[in-house]
């Protein structure tokens, strides 16, 4: 949100930045210049009244943040455009390559590009002269390291996807784990990637890091950016270097990554590029010139408020929602 405040400022010297949830006590929701409550983005309600909010509310861009929104908004980003809202967000393929583990390792694998190997648990039980010890268990659709697990021995393994049928497990990978925030312009180029080391995770986003210009690493999420079919806008890809200097990519996300933050201070604003695109018609051009070993170090703040002006915020989503449709 302070990024895109930034980005209006330069762009247009002024604007609002409103906010959207499913939740009543987001911390972020609360710092916008208005915040709505929707449905979930699993409801079949969720696209007609963000749709009916961005119409009344004269919004011009809406920025995705979580996965779950992605596959929805790419499906359904037509509509907003009938009525002139971009949606940034790339197209329903690469987001449902991007959402889902066993996509995402096929595709590397099928495009050469340089990842891990991967496999059903079943398999990896049937074969396990093939898989050394430890390996990482994961939802095939999760986020957030939700469910992710060090599994340690085939026992462990046998019990923890009894317990859940989604899992895939993958080899562990070596190195330091890396972060790349790549940004791809109107025309399909990605024209920025910006690597930052994880010192320090919580919750599966990024607390502590630093930026660093590895011209390879750079290279390879620039590639595998411009190979995505229909890629747009802001991604990060996910990969860990080793001390021989080996990468391998093991995640690909299709929206702003967590860290975004760290590359906007060091003046990669992808967040400015874009209302560049939308409001000047402009497509950004390649820029490398960024400020490399940037370390960002975050802590927790509050942010308080009555807690009856939370729930008001419902009953204004309601009425602010009456006989405005997506027709």
């Amino acid at each position: 949100m302070q990024c895109f405040r930034e980005a209006l400022e330069a762009c247009m010297g002024a604007g609002n930045v409103y906010a959207s949830d499913c939740s009543l006590t987001s911390p972020a929701c609360c710092l916008a210049d208005r915040f709505w409550q929707v449905p979930r983005c699993s409801e079949p309600e969720f696209i007609p009244e963000l749709l009916a909010l961005a119409i009344q509310e004269d919004v011009s861009v809406i920025v995705p943040t979580i996965d779950s929104e992605l596959g929805p908004l790419a499906a359904n980003r037509h509509l907003f455009a009938e009525h002139g809202i971009h949606v940034c967000v790339s197209g329903e393929e690469t987001v449902a390559i991007c959402g889902d583990k066993l996509l995402t390792n096929e595709w590397l694998c099928i495009n050469q590009f340089p990842t891990v190997l991967q496999a059903f648990p079943e398999e990896v039980l049937a074969f396990r002269e093939r898989w050394p010890l430890p390996l990482i268990a994961k939802p095939r659709w999760g986020s957030a390291s939700k469910g992710v697990r060090v599994i340690e021995t085939f026992d462990e393994l046998k019990t923890y996807a009894d317990l859940r049928s989604d899992l895939i497990v993958q080899q562990i990978a070596s190195g330091d784990e890396y972060t790349v925030n790549v940004f791809v312009n109107r025309d399909g180029e990605c024209v920025c990637a910006v690597p930052h080391r994880r010192l320090e995770t919580r919750s599966g986003e990024v607390s502590k890091a630093i930026t660093v210009k590895h011209l390879p690493m750079m290279a390879l999420a620039s590639k595998i950016a411009e190979s995505l079919p229909g890629a747009s806008g802001m991604l990060n890809i996910q990969c860990f270097l080793s001390e021989e200097g080996d990468i391998r990519v093991i995640e690909i996300n299709a929206r702003a990554g967590g860290g975004y933050p760290l590359a906007h201070s060091a003046g990669a604003r992808y967040a400015q590029w874009i209302l560049d695109e939308i409001i000047r018609g402009r497509a950004h051009e390649r820029f490398e010139d960024w400020i490399d070993d940037l370390a960002m170090l975050r802590y927790d703040q509050s942010v308080i408020r009555p807690a009856a002006a939370l729930r008001a915020i419902k009953y204004e989503s309601s009425a602010a929602l009456s006989g405005v449709g997506p027709g």
